[in-house]
């Protein structure tokens, strides 16, 4: 069985990300290739002989902002908990096709960086800002934060007291055999977040207690997926899982013929 698990997904596609200008707390729609491609990767990632398996989702953290629950809602993970944002379920639970009793949370620890005066303008834009007033130009919002938006110390405390409550609530003590699978023999104990690319590139640093200030060289792209475990079955060992095996059902039965 694998030990807990925190697989981290990035929104979809939206006009400002394909321009690369920093979206904080402006809404914007996902484009229509954007959400193709999150339907497409609930179809490859999720199911019980995938990556994602909706049955040992323990909880589920969505940002506030209306781009990440609308790519929450297109991964189709087949969920009990009606959507929050929504004033009611758009149909009836028992014509659902239900796969997972984790609830969903709209959680203000991963709204996107608060992005400040830089909130719609790219890097180059805000270097050459920079320089027009006089200051370094040598930026790194990793290093120099946002001005008038949040500084590196802000977004660490905000993700360390997430991933506390993480360990605490859902993975401590919830490995080897204590491990879930599929929430039929044991408890629940994978986490899913749904949010945006700097706070996810950021929580991903703090889950292995590397400081923002360093600059995590990490990448995820726009619906992308990434997945967080441990090594050594402890939770006191967080570690950034490059690459897992799938957990197959099918071929544990095999193995038992």
């Amino acid at each position: 069985m694998p030990d807990p698990r925190v697989f981290i997904i990035r929104h979809g596609e939206t006009e400002w990300s394909l321009n690369g200008r920093h979206t904080g707390i402006t809404e914007l729609p996902l484009t229509a290739n954007g959400e193709k491609r999150v339907r497409a990767t609930g179809k490859a990632l999720i199911g019980d002989d995938r990556l994602i398996v909706p049955g040992n989702l323990a909880h589920i953290y969505v940002s506030p902002r209306h781009r990440a629950q609308r790519t929450l809602e297109l991964l189709n993970l087949g969920c009990r908990d009606r959507y929050p944002w929504h004033d009611s379920p758009s149909k009836s639970p028992d014509l659902l096709d239900i796969r997972t009793s984790a609830k969903i949370e709209v959680c203000p620890s991963i709204r996107e960086w608060d992005y400040g005066d830089y909130e719609g303008l790219t890097s180059p834009q805000i270097r050459q800002s920079r320089k027009e007033r006089g200051m370094d130009t040598d930026w790194d919002i990793w290093r120099d934060g946002c001005e008038g938006g949040e500084m590196p110390e802000d977004v660490t405390r905000r993700l360390d007291e997430l991933i506390k409550e993480i360990r605490e609530r859902w993975h401590e003590g919830h490995f080897g055999k204590d491990a879930g699978w599929k929430g039929k023999e044991g408890v629940p104990n994978d986490v899913l977040i749904v949010a945006h690319g700097h706070i996810l590139r950021s929580f991903a640093a703090r889950w292995i207690g590397r400081p923002l200030q360093d600059n995590p060289s990490l990448i995820l792209e726009a619906g992308g997926v990434g997945t967080l475990s441990y090594e050594h079955h402890s939770v006191k060992e967080p570690a950034i899982l490059l690459g897992g095996a799938f957990v197959v059902d099918v071929a544990e039965k095999e193995e038992g013929k």
